[in-house]
């Protein structure tokens, strides 16, 4: 599986941050001891949500989208 998460930083909550990994656990748990430096400087974070995908694939996909314009506005709405 391949994952695709949102993080939301619990210091600055108007931080957030969409990625993908394989081992979601490692890599949420690699956010917040500051291992990614993208996201140290506003630890810690807090795992809003996430879907699982069988295909990598489909799941870069999903995580461009949600990074785009419109995407951005389908996860204000209908994730967070």
């Amino acid at each position: 599986m391949t994952y695709v998460y949102l993080l939301r930083s619990e210091s600055h909550p108007d931080q957030t941050y969409i990625g993908f990994t394989r081992d979601l656990r490692a890599r949420f748990a690699a956010h917040n001891a500051g291992l990614s430096r993208h996201t140290a400087k506003h630890r810690p974070w807090r795992l809003v949500t996430y879907c699982g995908f069988s295909e990598a694939k489909r799941a870069i996909g999903f995580e461009s989208y949600l990074k785009s314009h419109s995407g951005i506005a389908f996860a204000r709405k209908r994730l967070w």
